[in-house]
């Protein structure tokens, strides 16, 4: 890697903010001997131009012995990030790969199926005449001959022990602050009878909370899964449904193996966790066995899968660069990615966007916790109406955290008379009900699930947003029980708070953008007393800034306003506006925010307990 050629690998025409000073910084971390660099980046400030700069100076062919490993690797969990570098001109040397289900065949009548389905995966011995064409083969070779090659972190770590796609001088992870969250994700194995063919097949012990049972149940289903494979590979030509489940047969050979290694491995810091479930209590009432396999559901686990990760990542380039706006800190980072601290570098980027572009705003009504919903997601969904009616001819996006809360959420805005401009999605059209929602110039209103991250509200296509709930981890999953029996409470707000900051920058693109943010939870509150040391500067200056707005009347006809073409209100502004700035607006203020589980400042108060505040099951 020669980091001397970062500044002249910058591939904008010229630098936005404060880019030249954050490659400059990037060049002495690397110069300095580390071989990991962290760039904490905040939104906007072009991550992935900085990253393609990083790319630029990896070991290049003609300076390398042919044992040196040249080029680089740019990566992302976010498939809709490796589709922002796909659209950009000034990233089109990097060549993307993407994995076989998103390529289609094209062989005459196969034209509709997809190239991990199509002839040459079914056949024996298939030779296909067509593969130098295959779209899927052709991305391939390509993207492994040339310099750059980008893919998701998904196939990045599936391709790991390739020939293909060997080690490299330098890559880059983007959007990494989630890579340890992203590789036990990658690592767990859930096992029931959608996800093994052969579960009709075994008999499930009861495994739950016991890695030693759930090792030898591992053994005896590989077994069962190996026998039926190679019934299958002795079948000269398969349907395409018998060819998914021999991939998922070998998939799944491949994880029960690596599971029962890495446990037996004295050596593996990892530490497995094990859940055992009744499938559903509807289930149970048919009168089968509670032990009956399709009654049953298992779930292997790993945390902090450092030899996942180093087989999969640390193993695959020479240098790296992570990029986030949210790596808070870097010795707790380290430590969850099998990293050691004293050859990473921790780069800070300011923020280059004025303050009052994006402003953060005290509007809670309550806690949202499980147990304090049903109360509070009244006075939520009037104070939705308000910021409605406050923002009549301006898109908008409502996080809701969860489909329980989104749906709970849409029916009351339904009951206030406001449904026409909110859109809604499920599960299975989330993708789709987003595009239309983009591509609309109604100033409509989005209630989404799980959306904090990776979306890109620039100017006009979200000027405000609502944050309806502490995104907290789910206290029922059992890595998140174990790490807080543990005492990892510092760890439990950190995640959180990368996912509020993450949110927070949905719709504040730009320097010259601006969108405002209405905090409705008062747990998020709480988050930000409890994680403040761990606040990027300029998020700490925003949080700081928080102020309560004056906000009009749960006026249905002012929400509609802007969709009905009878405006006839005072633009909204952005810059901090004092809830006390006259009489009227402090008890619009007070009737906003309550009374109740507030202090003085208008933060909300700290219970002795950590639980009280957070402890949710959803």
């Amino acid at each position: 890697m020669n980091p001397e050629r970062i500044v002249a690998e910058f591939p904008a025409p010229e630098f936005r903010g404060a880019q030249r000073q954050a490659l400059r910084d990037i060049r002495d971390a690397f110069e300095a001997g580390n071989d990991v660099v962290l760039v904490r980046a905040p939104t906007g400030s072009g991550k992935s131009l900085l990253a393609r700069a990083i790319m630029g100076c990896a070991r290049r062919v003609e300076d390398a012995d042919p044992v040196d490993p040249t080029g680089a690797y740019y990566t992302t969990p976010q498939v809709s990030q490796l589709d922002d570098v796909a659209e950009d001109d000034l990233l089109d040397d990097l060549k993307l790969i993407r994995g076989k289900s998103n390529y289609t065949c094209i062989l005459p009548g196969e034209e509709d199926t997809p190239v991990d389905r199509a002839p040459c995966a079914r056949e024996r011995g298939y030779d296909c005449a067509v593969k130098h064409r295959c779209p899927y083969f052709s991305d391939r070779a390509i993207a492994s001959s040339r310099e750059f090659a980008a893919m998701t972190l998904a196939y990045f770590m599936r391709t790991a022990g390739s020939e293909v796609f060997r080690k490299r001088d330098v890559c880059v992870i983007d959007e990494a602050h989630g890579l340890a969250e992203w590789a036990e994700m990658y690592a767990t194995i859930d096992l029931n009878d959608r996800t093994v063919p052969v579960w009709e097949d075994v008999r499930v012990p009861d495994v739950d909370g016991d890695p030693d049972a759930a090792v030898s149940f591992a053994e005896h289903l590989v077994r069962t899964c190996e026998s039926a494979k190679d019934e299958l590979l002795g079948q000269d030509e398969l349907t395409p449904e018998e060819a998914a489940e021999r991939d998922r047969l070998q998939e799944l050979i491949s994880e029960l193996n690596w599971f029962v290694e890495d446990y037996n491995d004295p050596e593996s810091a990892t530490t497995w966790v094990v859940d055992s479930e009744a499938r559903s209590a509807s289930e149970q009432s048919s009168g089968r066995s509670p032990r009956d396999a399709d009654d049953q559901s298992v779930t292997v686990k790993p945390m902090d899968p450092e030899r996942y990760l180093k087989h999969t990542v640390w193993d695959r380039a020479n240098k790296f660069a992570l990029l986030s706006a949210t790596i808070l800190d870097k010795e707790a980072f380290c430590r969850s990615v099998g990293l050691d601290p004293s050859n990473v570098a921790l780069v800070d980027v300011e923020h280059t966007f004025p303050l009052e572009n994006r402003p953060i705003y005290d509007v809670a009504q309550g806690k949202m916790t499980y147990e304090e919903r049903d109360q509070t997601l009244p006075k939520l969904a009037e104070t939705v109406v308000r910021v409605m009616a406050h923002h009549p001819d301006e898109k908008g996006i409502v996080h809701a955290h969860s489909y329980d809360i989104a749906e709970k959420l849409a029916s009351r805005l339904d009951d206030f008379g406001v449904g026409d401009r909110v859109r809604t999605h499920d599960s299975d059209t989330r993708d789709a009900e987003l595009e239309r929602w983009k591509a609309t110039d109604s100033p409509e209103v989005f209630v989404a699930v799980k959306m904090e991250e990776a979306l890109d509200l620039k100017y006009d296509l979200g000027r405000w947003q609502v944050l309806c709930k502490a995104p907290f981890l789910n206290t029922n999953d059992s890595r998140v029980a174990a790490r807080l029996a543990d005492g990892q409470w510092a760890w439990y707000y950190r995640t959180a708070l990368q996912t509020v900051i993450q949110g927070c920058g949905r719709v504040v693109r730009a320097p010259d953008d601006h969108g405002a943010t209405y905090v409705a939870d008062s747990s998020i509150l709480d988050l930000f007393e409890r994680a403040r040391t761990d606040m990027p500067p300029w998020f700490r200056d925003q949080v700081d800034a928080m102020t309560q707005p004056a906000l009009p009347e749960p006026d249905p006809a002012a929400a509609l306003a802007g969709i009905s073409g009878e405006i006839d209100q005072v633009e909204p502004t952005y810059a901090g506006e004092s809830s006390t700035a006259s009489s009227a607006s402090t008890d619009a203020s007070e009737q906003l925010t309550g009374s109740d589980d507030r202090d003085g400042g208008g933060r909300s108060s700290r219970s002795g307990s950590p639980l009280a505040d957070v402890w949710d099951g959803e």
